[in-house]
């Protein structure tokens, strides 16, 4: 595969506030703005992502009021796909109706993710030979399965240092063909380089559920030039 055009990728933020686990925490108060927006801004001050290939996948009235403030796009998502259904082409119907090869997803719950990473992601996958790339984390620790059974191999030590590395769904970025996943393939059969596998660092990438994380998020967020 070539290397891919910028102009051909579809940058999406997909947003709802009927979250089940913290209810309108896309727009709930946090460090003087909200999920939503300082994830709009992210692309905006990008150098790299073109404003025209930026998408608010949105059903909300209350958020699309706000993402028209914006020089971005707004694609307007059905009831169906803020329910809970599980199929990828019912969750993110712009797969199938947007003019593009590829799309790029951000998690607006990762507040602490800089648009450094972002850029550096976007570039990556511009030049991957790999139709799809899923961002991740390095970690040693000790694993088990279901069974009780170790999964990561025992050193003869509990030194996680000297654990084999695995990797972690960083839950942050995610880049892939849009084609496909009109077609209900979510980033490929998820097999070796199917997505690629690309590596971010941790403390970009808390991703925010529940009221905790939303608080020490915050506080790591107004702090993050002390602390990150």
């Amino acid at each position: 595969m070539d290397n891919k055009n910028i102009k051909d990728i579809c940058f999406i933020i997909q947003a709802r506030l009927d979250s089940k686990r913290l209810p309108g925490k896309m727009l709930k108060p946090f460090a003087d703005s909200n999920l939503f927006e300082i994830t709009i801004n992210k692309l905006l001050d990008s150098d790299l992502i073109p404003n025209d290939n930026i998408y608010l996948s949105l059903y909300d009235d209350e958020l699309i009021d706000i993402g028209k403030k914006y020089p971005v796009n707004i694609f307007h998502r059905t009831k169906e796909s803020v329910s809970e259904t599980k199929e990828p082409r019912v969750v993110s119907q712009w797969s199938w109706k947007l003019p593009h090869k590829y799309c790029v997803t951000i998690n607006a719950c990762t507040p602490l993710l800089k648009v450094e990473t972002i850029n550096s992601f976007v570039r990556h996958y511009l030049k991957s030979k790999n139709e799809s790339l899923f961002a991740v984390h390095n970690i040693k620790n000790f694993y088990w399965n279901m069974d009780g059974h170790l999964i990561t191999k025992y050193p003869g030590s509990l030194d996680t240092k000297l654990v084999d590395s695995v990797y972690e769904a960083a839950h942050c970025l995610y880049a892939g063909s849009k084609e496909k996943l009109s077609n209900n393939i979510y980033l490929g059969d998820f097999t070796k380089n199917n997505p690629e596998l690309w590596e971010v660092n941790e403390n970009e990438t808390f991703d925010i559920d529940y009221e905790w994380q939303f608080n020490i998020t915050e506080i790591l967020y107004e702090n993050r030039n002390r602390f990150l």
